[in-house]
């Protein structure tokens, strides 16, 4: 079976926008810092299992509280 390398390459850029916007709404909502925790987030989408992780550990984290809880 032959794996073009132009499908793969379009495969992990639509996972890098992926990541990266979801790493963006999980950061906003659970971190203290979201540009950190989103260019953390960027960072990690090139490497599809490291993103996976990071994704798990921004879903599993509480929310933190704003000024108007």
């Amino acid at each position: 079976m032959n794996i073009n390398i132009a499908l793969l390459g379009q495969v992990l850029a639509g996972w890098i926008v992926l990541a990266t916007g979801l790493s963006v709404y999980l950061s906003v909502r659970k971190t203290q810092t979201p540009v950190l925790g989103s260019i953390l987030g960027f960072v990690l989408a090139f490497i599809p299992p490291f993103s996976l992780l990071y994704l798990m550990v921004l879903v599993l984290k509480r929310d933190v509280k704003t000024a108007s809880d």
